[in-house]
């Protein structure tokens, strides 16, 4: 027997596979956004009240109505939107099983899918085991801005939607209102599906306004909208996130995720609802907590002969490793894993073609003291 054809020319990420080799030599993972950071005492506390109270069972397909509830109330208060939790909220199995649910009800077989590059690797390999077409607007570093005549000149005749990622994982880069504004022009005229992941954006630097796409212009009726609670409150293996759409569309999310996973784990949907309860100065003191770090890894990365591109928001940065004479980022990489026990990504993993031998990615979501140690370390490598 062989594996389905779908598969064919997928393999696991290769941030997957720098943790997995992080793991062999003993070295600090810089790799993966795994945020190994503390979770916060309100959210453990709500998951172990909810395992306690028995709260175990299947949730219904569209999330709790208390964390439905929370969603709807926390978009109202952080992003400018009402939402419905009633009928526009689907919770899911993190922000990717919201983004592979949103694939497989709203797009089918053939329908081209328009991704921002550098993108994010899941957003592409999930895209094409949904039997889409991917599709690429190439942005240029280091603004990596959209503009109106690319973003035109990338469509096909077949391009039936676009992803946006802001705060951008790898780049940091925030999407402004006047590129948004590109998008709704050109998403209106074309009759665009328009997908946003926005897991980060309580993670953004020097006083940035985090702008949701679905609050400009008319893209709120053709805009699904992406969180979760990973990045957040660290704990990216509970896996809770959400979709926010349209009832149509946030009904078939609904449906395609139940037939995949049934329900995100219900003792930490309880978990989340509660962490959204913590005061505004939790979530000015994440992003203050952040953009320290961002400083540290940066400086190391500048000292270290890899140019960083200082991030505006989530905690990534793309370091330039063109100077070290290696003959690819993946070759950047392993030196730096195998020589400073330091594991990064190469920029092959979220840039086609010689772009990406240009880059490594770097996250910063660690412990200051295991920040400071892997720091020191870039500091002191020597191609």
């Amino acid at each position: 027997m062989q594996p389905a054809r779908r598969l064919r020319g997928l393999v696991q990420s290769d941030i997957r596979r720098m943790t997995r080799e992080c793991e062999r030599v003993g070295g600090i993972n810089l790799g993966q956004g795994i945020c190994d950071l503390p979770t916060p005492p309100l959210v453990e506390r709500g998951a172990i009240d909810a395992i306690r109270a028995r709260k175990s069972t299947y949730s219904f397909m569209e999330g709790t109505v208390e964390l439905r509830t929370a969603v709807a109330r926390k978009m109202a208060r952080d992003n400018g939107l009402a939402v419905d939790a009633g009928t526009e909220v689907a919770i899911t199995v993190g922000a990717t099983g919201a983004y592979a649910a949103t694939c497989m009800a709203l797009l089918d077989p053939g329908d081209g899918i328009l991704l921002l590059e550098p993108y994010y690797g899941y957003h592409l390999n999930t895209a094409l085991l949904a039997g889409a077409e991917p599709q690429f607007l190439s942005l240029e570093a280091p603004r990596f801005r959209i503009e109106e005549p690319a973003l035109r000149a990338a469509l096909r005749p077949n391009t039936r939607a676009i992803v946006l990622c802001t705060p951008s994982n790898p780049t940091g880069h925030m999407l402004s209102r006047a590129e948004i504004e590109i998008v709704e022009r050109v998403a209106r005229e074309k009759d665009l599906l328009v997908i946003t992941d926005e897991i980060y954006e309580y993670i953004r630097y020097d006083g940035r306004e985090h702008v949701s796409p679905a609050t400009v212009g008319k893209l709120r009726e053709r805009t699904v909208t992406i969180g979760g609670v990973s990045k957040t409150f660290s704990i990216t293996g509970w896996r809770i996130g959400w979709a926010v759409a349209p009832e149509p569309l946030a009904r078939a999310i609904a449906l395609a995720h139940d037939l995949f996973y049934v329900c995100a784990p219900t003792p930490f949907q309880h978990a989340a609802a509660s962490g959204f309860d913590a005061p505004p100065s939790f979530f000015r003191e994440l992003a203050d907590g952040y953009a320290r770090k961002r400083e540290v890894c940066c400086s190391a990365l500048e000292a270290a002969g890899m140019p960083p591109i200082v991030p505006e928001g989530a905690y990534y940065v793309l370091a330039d490793v063109s100077r070290l004479g290696f003959p690819s980022a993946l070759a950047a990489a392993m030196a730096l894993l195998e020589k400073a026990k330091v594991a990064t990504v190469p920029g092959t993993s979220f840039l086609r073609g010689a772009a990406g031998e240009r880059f490594v990615r770097v996250c910063y979501a660690k412990e200051d003291d295991v920040l400071d140690e892997a720091c020191r370390r870039i500091r002191a490598f020597r191609a």
